[in-house]
């Protein structure tokens, strides 16, 4: 099985993270933080917004099996890349819309992959294209947070489900069984 790794960033990394992990192709997906300025990071120094971090996801997937371009075009259609520094109730520049390509060739497919995107959309999208940065693993309690309690904390009911339901609407195909 070839190997890849997407780096995202879209807002809260327990809600990007249920929507990549049920995924064809996709063998595993890691919160933690990236683009920031403080080395091994805690959750609780991210939050603060002090250290230029993102909550972010990291995708290891089988581009054999889904794109890293379909991986894009489920990360524009699942959150929303119009509004700056924020996720709905998240605010804060932790919480941007931030894709962190790993080559040349990914670069050029985030440039692709909103071009896509832009023509469903109303407003503007403000993804940035950030540089390749330190990754730092998020503690493991943040670790498949959705699968382990996401049920019982109520930001995650408001949150994902309307995400799964436009993954399952849009990308049927791409899911597991």
């Amino acid at each position: 099985m070839a190997q890849d790794i997407a780096t995202l960033a879209g807002g809260c990394f327990w809600c990007t993270e249920a929507v990549y992990q049920s995924l064809k192709g996709v063998g595993a997906v890691e919160s933690g933080y990236i683009g920031g300025t403080v080395p091994n990071p805690s959750y609780e120094q991210v939050c603060s917004g002090a250290t230029g971090h993102a909550e972010a996801i990291r995708i290891t997937f089988d581009p054999d099996v889904i794109s890293y371009g379909d991986l894009l075009d489920i990360f524009f259609a699942t959150h929303d890349p119009t509004t700056l520094n924020r996720q709905g109730n998240d605010i804060g520049t932790q919480y941007r819309s931030a894709i962190f390509p790993h080559s040349a060739e990914q670069e050029a497919e985030a440039r692709a992959a909103i071009a896509r995107a832009q023509p469903s959309l109303s407003d503007p999208i403000v993804t940035a294209i950030e540089p390749e940065a330190p990754w730092y693993p998020a503690e493991d309690y943040h670790q498949k947070y959705w699968d382990r309690v996401g049920d019982r904390n109520p930001y995650c009911m408001a949150v994902i489900p309307p995400k799964l339901a436009k993954l399952r609407k849009g990308f049927a195909d791409r899911i597991e069984a």
